[in-house]
């Protein structure tokens, strides 16, 4: 069985590679967020939760919350205080649970690439993110404002 740690600590901790704001410098998962924001928080979750829940269940409910309560950033912004834990960052620019009510996209987007910064594709799940790592692919952190190919 694959280890659970994650594939890489690279990153300091202690602060947010990217400001909430900074959504287009990851235009794909930008425009990926803005229209079906399920899909951007499955993959969160999926890592966050170090592969115990699926990013197609959490995603799904994510929907279902949405949908019928409009109370989606109640079940986000608890994962955004787990990642924060994780790697100790601050509650930047107020509380978890407000971020996640005023700047849903926003705040998805940042979580997602603050993972992609800390070495993790979210889109491969945490199996697949420990299978690259294993074969000995790890992604270089890539800090605010480099050029990227």
């Amino acid at each position: 069985m694959p280890s659970s740690n994650p594939p890489s600590q690279c990153a300091t901790t202690g602060q947010w590679s990217t400001g909430l704001c900074d959504c287009t410098s990851d235009a794909s998962n930008c425009c990926r967020t803005i229209f079906c924001p399920c899909v951007t928080f499955g993959r969160i979750a999926e890592i966050v939760d170090k592969g115990t829940t699926s990013s197609g269940a959490s995603g799904a409910l994510y929907l279902v919350l949405c949908l019928f309560t409009g109370w989606e950033c109640l079940y986000s912004c608890m994962y955004r205080s787990k990642l924060r834990q994780e790697y100790m960052l601050p509650a930047q620019p107020c509380g978890d649970c407000l971020v996640h009510f005023f700047c849903k996209s926003c705040a998805l987007c940042q979580e997602y690439r603050e993972l992609k910064y800390r070495g993790f594709d979210p889109a491969l799940g945490w199996q697949g993110n420990l299978r690259a790592r294993d074969q000995g692919v790890v992604m270089p952190p890539v800090g605010p404002g480099e050029m990227k190919r």
